[in-house]
């Protein structure tokens, strides 16, 4: 039997394509070609699983005019403990991000609503919650409370900073506090939870909200799975700790796409704010 000799295709030979021409969905697998994923609000046009998108981006998709008075814009950490490397770090997601920490609030509208609006970025460190982080929540949760507007907080993070030990710890109660005196005040907290959201936010004021809305297929909870199994040995369920596992345990209150989040939280501020 004769087989044909298998030709090796040179380097110089080869298709080449631009660097960040397409991205893998880490849900499905599917390799999708980034400017379609942009036209669908970066969500997976085969099996609807939501990429990660920046603050910026969902201040141009959910506020009116896409209008946001950022405040305390500068507030940035001063290494309290002096962490090996972290000044760098922080050096670095800055210049990278373009902003000083994880998180951005200010005042805006929706549906012509006057809220306070919070959104964590996931790409400033993994959206880890330092004491700079806690403070413009706390912030943000007070200014609601002394305007007497409903307040969003938009949630993506991997959990506490490591590099601020206590102090970052520390936040998870602050910010509970201060969740506990606007609740006081029959003021409404709409908490929205993006992909991941884990750890001290998860488990302080993203948990809180008087309403609480999940992203499809996001990452919700504590600790992650394979943590879990790896302590408890034993498998978990299929689809733990996703948004429609949280959803079917009480956990959240609806999951909602990405293409429907700027009119649900419309018709939420509707119907439970007629002071606006």
């Amino acid at each position: 039997m004769w087989f044909k000799k298998k030709i090796e295709a040179k380097p110089e030979d080869k298709l080449q394509l631009p660097d960040g021409l397409w991205a893998k969905c880490e849900a499905c697998g599917e390799i999708l070609y980034r400017k379609e994923l942009e036209k669908n609000l970066w969500i997976c046009l085969k099996c609807q699983f939501h990429f990660r998108i920046s603050c910026r981006d969902y201040i141009t998709l959910l506020l009116d005019d896409s209008q946001f008075d950022e405040l305390d814009a500068d507030l940035e950490s001063d290494d309290p403990l002096e962490f090996p490397g972290y000044k760098k770090k922080m050096k670095e997601a800055q210049q990278k991000m373009h902003m000083k920490d994880a998180v951005v609030y200010g005042l805006s509208k929706i549906g012509g609503h006057p809220i306070v609006f919070v959104a964590m970025d996931f790409g400033f460190m993994g959206g880890s919650m330092g004491s700079v982080v806690g403070e413009k929540v706390a912030r943000a949760i007070r200014l609601a409370h002394e305007k007497e507007i409903p307040l969003i907080i938009l949630s993506a993070s991997g959990g506490a900073r490591m590099q601020e030990g206590i102090l970052s710890l520390m936040q998870l109660a602050k910010t509970s506090a201060e969740l506990a005196l606007l609740n006081q005040k029959k003021i409404p907290y709409i908490s929205i939870l993006t992909h991941p959201t884990t750890a001290g936010v998860m488990a302080s004021y993203a948990s809180l909200g008087d309403i609480i809305i999940a992203e499809p297929g996001a990452l919700l909870g504590f600790t992650g799975p394979r943590v879990i199994e790896q302590t408890i040995g034993a498998k978990l369920p299929p689809g733990f700790q996703r948004s429609e596992f949280m959803l079917d345990h009480g956990m959240v209150d609806v999951v909602v796409s990405r293409r429907e989040l700027r009119n649900t939280l419309k018709k939420i501020l509707d119907i439970v704010w007629k002071h606006g």
